[in-house]
């Protein structure tokens, strides 16, 4: 079989607080919304504007540093890949899916405080990116 890519680079600013939480088995996990923005030209040459949100996952070390660095409106450059899980519904049944981006790296864009522009610093888990650990549905705590 041929080599295949899953890679996903993020510019966004961030919708509300990380929320980093525990698995079963002590293993941190956090998880962010990032708003990505579009602008186009319609049929009739109007500017439009096109919001996009994506959910970010952190795993281990990566997902502790967010919870300490990253707030609200934090401007961010994600790297990572997409992974989708699917799961059944305990009422209804009915087969669900969620598709998220798991994060290798981040780069904070601007300083801590949001007050000086230009300024970077880079949150990396590791220096050789570990895979995401095999977790039930039960394991995921959101």
């Amino acid at each position: 079989m041929a080599k295949s890519v899953n890679k996903v680079i993020l510019v966004g600013n961030v919708g509300q607080y990380p929320e980093v939480k525990y698995t079963a088995s002590g293993v941190p996990v956090a998880k962010v919304s990032l708003a990505t923005n579009e602008r186009f030209k319609d049929r009739n040459d109007a500017w439009q504007d096109r919001t996009e949100w994506h959910t970010v996952v952190a795993w281990q070390r990566l997902a502790e540093i967010v919870g300490e660095y990253v707030r609200k409106g934090s401007k961010l450059y994600v790297e990572g890949k997409l992974q989708t899980s699917s799961w059944e519904d305990k009422q209804s049944g009915e087969k669900k899916y969620r598709t998220e981006i798991v994060a290798r790296d981040i780069v904070l864009l601007g300083s801590r405080d949001n007050r000086q522009e230009g300024r970077e610093e880079m949150i990396s888990g590791q220096s050789s990116p570990e895979p995401v650990p095999a977790l039930a549905d039960d394991d995921i705590p959101f």
